[in-house]
């Protein structure tokens, strides 16, 4: 006699969970679906910001092959920083642009859709606060900085053939920029930059969000004005800067502590160039403000979904 085989309840109950994994996952994928489908510029921005470097790299390429011909004499790190100049200006066009896209995302997320009173439609949906929120949290800290990241792999590729061909052309040969200029050392550089920005940012998008959420009118006036005003009543009351600092740590200070600019005596790091031996994700990761500042966006986007479960349309 055969002892009945268990095969057919496991099966039956790892379908069962599939689909309720599948059913939690869904609404958050269509809700970040959405995001991209109402707000083109998340795209548009960046690759015409890519575009606007292409066309100023188009006109350098006139003085590439005189650049090439004086590599001679230049040392290995002038070398490299005045090939990687031109892809460091259209690398950085393409992230300030992906950043000031994120910043006004975020200001507009919540506050445009009650705005357009379109909240009553998606409430009226079987989708929770907490989702939207998330979702619309996701585009500036996940989705941007990839699709920035992506643009810049192929912008700087597209730039890297451009140029050869152009060498090749003039007669100067391509070798010594390929020789030269380490293009995927300089990409996994960027893709470290940016999820260490990212990270470092944050507090700042949760409290763009939290703003959304609540503004009645005027979501930017509301998001920079309380930041002033205690800058201004710190310095008259107290003759002291400290919050002010902190603002611009919490601005700029993700570059500092992301990567180390100590040569040790060695020649000075040309910041169109950062080597991999530059980058400090150990040094990065301990820093306490990074994790003071995520802690801050998580309450900040707790705030923006309890608020928004109560907010009607303007």
């Amino acid at each position: 006699m055969t002892t009945p085989s268990n095969s057919v309840p496991d099966s039956l109950e790892s379908q069962r969970i599939a689909p309720a994994a599948l059913a939690e996952t869904r609404p958050l994928y269509w809700s970040i679906r959405r995001e991209l489908w109402e707000n083109r510029s998340i795209y548009i921005a960046p690759l015409a910001a890519a575009g606007l470097g292409m066309l100023g790299f188009l006109i350098s390429l006139i003085h590439l092959p005189r650049t090439v011909r004086e590599l001679g004499t230049m040392g290995p790190v002038h070398q490299r920083a005045m090939l990687a100049m031109p892809y460091a200006h259209v690398t950085w066009i393409i992230i300030l642009t992906g950043l000031i896209v994120g910043i006004f995302y975020s200001l507009d997320a919540l506050y445009g859709e009650r705005r357009d009173r379109s909240i009553l439609f998606w409430k009226s949906l079987p989708v929770s606060d907490a989702t939207i929120v998330v979702s619309k949290a996701v585009i500036p800290m996940v989705v941007l900085p990839l699709l920035v990241f992506v643009i810049i792999v192929v912008t700087q590729t597209l730039m890297l053939l451009l140029g050869s061909v152009v060498l090749q052309m003039s007669g100067v040969g391509a070798a010594a920029q390929w020789q030269h200029l380490p293009l995927f050392q300089m990409q996994l550089v960027w893709l470290y930059g940016l999820i260490a920005m990212t990270l470092w940012h944050a507090p700042i998008y949760g409290w763009l969000l939290l703003i959304s959420a609540w503004a009645r009118r005027t979501a930017i006036l509301w998001a920079v004005l309380p930041p002033l005003a205690v800058v201004a009543v710190e310095r008259t009351a107290f003759n002291s800067w400290h919050f002010a600092n902190l603002l611009k740590s919490r601005l700029i200070d993700w570059f500092l502590q992301a990567f180390n600019l100590d040569t040790h005596g060695g020649p000075p790091i040309d910041p169109h160039f950062l080597p991999l031996t530059q980058i400090t994700p150990g040094n990065f990761m301990a820093t306490p403000s990074l994790w003071v500042g995520l802690l801050f966006a998580a309450i900040f986007l707790a705030a923006a979904v309890r608020i928004r479960r109560y907010r009607e349309p303007i």
